[in-house]
């Protein structure tokens, strides 16, 4: 290979690489960190021995991230409450092409889906289904038989499918709910919102055992409505409400008096446009990339 400059090599394929790390471990932070490991051992390659640095880059990161996977699946046996994966702020400024691949492969339902997988299967699914990666170099990404790697995205194929979470909700649908919800919290109204939820909606809260949330999941339209217009809104009335973009959908997030992020919530929906999930991130430690304008994620 002639002489490169390393550094700008790797900063045409960041976006790519923290895109992949991050649905890899659902975690902004590890997937940070992950990416700046590839590039410090990119630093150090030989980089004349490197016929396509960016399949070298991506097989590397992949590598490293289902090491990173499976550590942290061992850690999370500990973890105090519900885990979510970590909340990331996604562009509105993308084409309808590109928003719909974001929302339909960062949305909290698919990142959800995927803990169900084993780590090769995650990443051999995101590899071929959302980067477009041809079967034979995911075999050599992975260090397995072609016929292997495409097993693995068979099996994988098949609970994402029977998850039902690979669609994308209409804008004015995501809308209609926010201000519904909205309404709920801050007048106590739930009428609007009722006709919005699916009978099985139900509610979950990330504190991390860091600070005071709901504990347990509430489900069921009636105990979802009661925790809305009663612990919710007695909680949350007084926060600022940000509209924002998270994980490819319409979400909220609520800011203190203090200037700080209170929470991050987000939704799930069913085929139908009904909501069949809030998820509300309330662990600070996770809290902390969000901030008040977009950023894009490949």
């Amino acid at each position: 290979m002639t002489s490169i400059d390393p550094t700008a090599v790797f900063e045409e394929r960041r976006r790519h690489l923290f895109g992949l790390a991050y649905r890899i471990l659902g975690s902004r932070a590890d997937a940070e960190d992950a990416v700046q490991d590839v590039f410090i051992k990119w630093l150090a390659a030989d980089h004349a021995s490197i016929a396509t640095p960016a399949a070298w880059l991506t097989t590397l990161c992949t590598r490293h991230c289902i090491d990173m996977l499976r550590d942290a699946q061992r850690s999370r046996v500990d973890y105090v409450g519900t885990w979510l994966p970590e909340p990331i702020q996604t562009s509105t400024d993308e084409t309808p092409e590109t928003h719909a691949l974001l929302a339909s492969s960062l949305s909290m339902a698919f990142l959800l889906l995927l803990e169900r997988l084993t780590p090769k299967e995650r990443a051999a699914y995101l590899l071929y289904e959302i980067f477009d990666t041809p079967y034979p170099q995911i075999a050599e990404m992975l260090d397995m038989e072609e016929a292997a790697c495409r097993k693995l995205v068979s099996r994988a194929s098949v609970n994402i499918a029977q998850g039902k979470v690979r669609h994308v909700t209409p804008p004015q649908v995501q809308d209609g709910l926010l201000s519904a919800f909205r309404e709920a919290i801050t007048a106590g109204s739930t009428e609007a919102l009722a006709s919005l939820l699916s009978d099985d909606i139900a509610v979950c809260a990330d504190s991390g055992g860091k600070v005071s949330s709901i504990e347990g999941v509430f489900q069921g339209k009636g105990s979802v409505l009661t925790l809305i217009s009663t612990q919710l809104a007695r909680y949350w009335a007084a926060y600022e409400w940000l509209p924002c973009e998270i994980n490819g959908g319409h979400a909220i997030l609520l800011r203190a008096n203090n200037g700080e992020i209170a929470a991050a919530i987000t939704f799930a929906y069913n085929e139908e446009g009904k909501a069949t999930n809030i998820y509300i991130m309330r662990n600070p430690d996770k809290l902390d990339g969000l901030h008040f304008g977009p950023e894009a994620v490949a």
